[in-house]
């Protein structure tokens, strides 16, 4: 991380929707320029230029703080050369008490903020570095994977609105996302029609699908029970609705797949992959070269195509650092201690992405059904009266502390290894 001492001038930069705002201070703190700029390819590079000008030196001597850490404005930044740090919104709160204590905000008043933050602490900032373009587009990827399951599940909920309306005991067949359920659907969408379907149809459909938790006539049971009475036109009105779910249902599955198979072949190039460059001495000696990172993660008992996107995407400037005590704290896994006088408790981490929570969960609890030390620790736990979620965070915080030690050695996972 760059020192303060490495850098001649400072910006901040209070990013918008239309304007950005800028403000440039130099070593003492002195204000050297503020100004608004428009949010556009010509205003951004008016920007770029401003800065460099009004601080007298290059974008490489310029030290610049902003809220978000992505965006075309830190692309930009980045491209130009500047060294760019992240500040959180909390922590920019904290640093506006020092101008305004009663709690002024304005656009100029968080430019300054920023830049004299840098200046002072940027040891509490996150420095921003360029990405990889392949960890951009499956930070992308990964992004429109979880957008596209919120939107499943929306839909499965409207679905579940309309039959509970008419059909209620076709809710009793399980989840609405599977295809299974949408051909049986066809088959008997009324209770009335169920009532003439042929138990060969229904079998026809369960073995096409490879239903084995279901006979077809459990599922005619089921779908011929008695059926609730309903007002005129109910029947119609919804069976219309759910037809236009089930198109938009099909379509979401459709794109799921899709966006998973361009995830694996991401994730298969990274794996394939090998940035490290040896000297000639090495390379003529032969050894084995050092397995690209996203291959030591995948390598982990828990991590699988999924979370390993989720890792890469959201955490890549952490895992890059080999820094175990922010990955902790950024995936929510690291415990925060409350003490005021003889008040004392530890909480749950809560100031962290929700995409890097909820994959940390997956990789422990799948971990802790196919690790035999993890689940061990589980159960540990589990015994000393720990809640289930409170058992796979500290899982999960090993299974950090252990990826991290195998990034820095450049091994992939070996499971005999606590065994020796």
């Amino acid at each position: 991380m760059s020192t303060q001492s490495e850098s001649a001038n400072f910006a901040g930069v209070d990013w918008g929707s239309q304007t950005h705002q800028a403000c440039v201070i130099n070593a003492d703190g002195s204000v050297l320029g503020e100004r608004a700029f428009a949010h556009s390819g010509e205003g951004l590079g008016q920007l770029f230029d401003w800065m460099v000008s009004r601080a007298g030196c290059a974008a490489e001597h310029i030290t610049v703080a902003i809220e978000v850490p992505h965006g075309p404005v830190v692309d930009g930044l980045l491209d130009r050369g500047f060294k760019v740090y992240s500040i959180n919104p909390k922590q920019l709160d904290r640093f506006r008490e020092r101008f305004s204590p009663a709690g002024a905000k304005d656009d100029r008043r968080d430019a300054r903020v920023l830049a004299d933050a840098v200046r002072t602490d940027p040891n509490s900032l996150r420095e921003l570095n360029p990405l990889d373009s392949e960890i951009v587009k499956l930070r992308e990827w990964s992004r429109t994977s979880d957008e596209m399951k919120t939107l499943r599940t929306q839909i499965t909920h409207r679905l579940r609105d309309q039959l509970w309306r008419y059909y209620p005991q076709f809710l009793d067949l399980g989840t609405l996302a599977a295809p299974w359920v949408w051909a049986i659907w066809r088959l008997a969408p009324t209770p009335q029609k169920a009532r003439r379907v042929r138990l060969t149809s229904v079998a026809k459909v369960l073995k096409k699908h490879r239903i084995r938790r279901f006979k077809a006539k459990d599922v005619l049971q089921i779908l011929r029970a008695k059926p609730v009475t309903v007002a005129p036109g109910v029947v119609e009105a919804a069976t219309d609705h759910i037809r236009l779910h089930m198109a938009q249902l099909e379509l979401n599955l459709q794109q799921i797949n899709e966006i998973k198979g361009r995830i694996s072949k991401i994730v298969d190039a990274l794996c394939e992959s090998n940035d490290t460059s040896t000297d000639d001495e090495t390379s003529s000696s032969g050894p084995a070269s050092t397995p690209p990172d996203a291959a030591i993660l995948l390598s982990l008992p828990g991590v699988g195509p999924t979370v390993l996107a989720t890792l890469l995407s959201e955490a890549s400037s952490v895992l890059l650092a080999r820094d175990y005590r922010a990955l902790r704290c950024l995936c929510g896994v690291a415990p925060v201690t409350q003490r005021s006088g003889k008040a004392y408790r530890v909480v749950r981490r809560k100031a962290c992405p929700m995409r890097l929570v909820n994959a940390i969960y997956h990789w422990s609890r799948v971990a802790v059904q196919c690790d035999p030390v993890s689940k061990a620790k589980y159960y540990a736990l589990r015994k000393r009266g720990h809640s289930h979620g409170r058992a796979l965070r500290s899982v999960a915080d090993r299974l950090l502390a252990v990826a991290c030690a195998m990034l820095r050695n450049g091994t992939l996972f070996d499971p005999e290894y606590q065994t020796r």
